[in-house]
């Protein structure tokens, strides 16, 4: 009796449980942060208000997908670029090459002025470029 209940509880074991093996294929891309060509910024903050930000990019090929904005912030300063995943391994990729632009929202939570570092590439000796504008805040 023992040995059945043993044999029957294994045997539903073996029913239940997953396999091992996965036939989902792999995904094959990577992110890659894109330069900010241009932002759009208001002249100044309201203090406690949502404020819109606008920045546009250069969309190399239908292989690049906006992905998020990346937006660091360090005290008073913000980092902003735009992420995007790459598919790897499409053969039919179009070159694009169009200018893109994504909106997005900051709210005014401190009463320092913001300065928005949004990056636009590395110069001939490999150091980052930023497009740097300073927000003024509002009561």
């Amino acid at each position: 009796m023992k040995k059945l209940i043993l044999l029957l509880i294994s045997f539903s074991f073996m029913i239940t449980s997953c396999s091992v093996e996965d036939d989902t294929p792999t995904e094959n891309y990577h992110i890659e942060i894109l330069p900010v060509e241009s932002a759009t910024v208001p002249e100044s903050f309201t203090y406690g208000e949502d404020h819109e930000i606008t920045v546009s990019y250069i969309r190399p090929s239908t292989c690049y997908e906006f992905n998020d904005i990346y937006f660091l912030k360090n005290n008073n300063v913000r980092n902003v670029a735009v992420m995007t995943t790459v598919w790897d391994n499409v053969v039919n990729c179009v070159d694009l090459q169009s200018i893109e632009e994504k909106t997005f929202t900051v709210k005014a939570t401190q009463l320092e002025n913001y300065i928005f570092k949004f990056w636009q590439g590395v110069d001939d000796s490999g150091e980052d470029i930023y497009l740097t504008v300073e927000v003024p805040v509002e009561q």
